[in-house]
């Protein structure tokens, strides 16, 4: 990092997971200073790409992201503040508790369950607004032809659900609306 503390190889703990050090710089997915993680014990999310961008190498579900501030020393974990629940409560069957999503994008262009084109692929549109990993208005979408990067959960975050493997974040302006004649053109001629 930065300041010193964790570097390339060194192994941690997140989330009381070990695990090694595999990236530490910018991302395209947020602002600031993160680290890429390899998951020696758990499930991650993704095999080092995300979003498209390729920042490091792994098998595939066993990487995550997670801003330097909150490693720390080898014993690093999520605060509870950063922490959803991503599978069965404690306490019962119940399943994973989701963040609130909105019904339109502010500019009102994007709404739920509508069809949309993200980097050439079809993708439904199952989440709309603030995200934990990075800022302004996002939306989750579950991609149905092709490979996504997780199922709805982000860093322990469950947003929405779709199939592993089948859930992606975009800002709303990476993202086309299948109205769009562009988007259309490549539904249609499959392009």
């Amino acid at each position: 990092t930065a300041d010193g503390s964790i570097s390339v190889g060194q192994s941690v703990l997140w989330n009381g997971k070990k695990s090694t050090v595999r990236y530490i710089g910018e991302v395209e997915f947020a602002a600031g200073e993160w680290v890429g993680l390899e998951l020696t014990d758990g499930k991650g999310v993704h095999d080092g790409n995300v979003l498209g961008v390729p920042y490091f190498e792994c098998p595939a579900g066993k990487g995550v992201f997670a801003p330097a501030a909150q490693l720390a020393g080898g014993a690093a974990s999520l605060s509870p503040s950063m922490v959803a629940s991503s599978g069965p409560a404690a306490s019962g069957n119940e399943g994973p508790t989701f963040l609130p999503s909105k019904d339109k994008s502010t500019d009102g262009s994007t709404s739920l369950g509508q069809s949309m084109t993200w980097n050439g692929k079809k993708a439904i549109v199952r989440y709309i607004g603030g995200v934990k990993f990075g800022k302004g208005e996002w939306v989750g979408l579950e991609v149905t032809d092709g490979a996504g990067v997780h199922d709805g959960t982000v860093m322990g975050a469950s947003y929405f659900e779709c199939p592993a493997g089948k859930g992606v974040f975009a800002q709303v302006a990476k993202c086309s609306s299948t109205n769009d004649s562009r988007a259309l053109h490549s539904l249609l001629l499959g392009v």
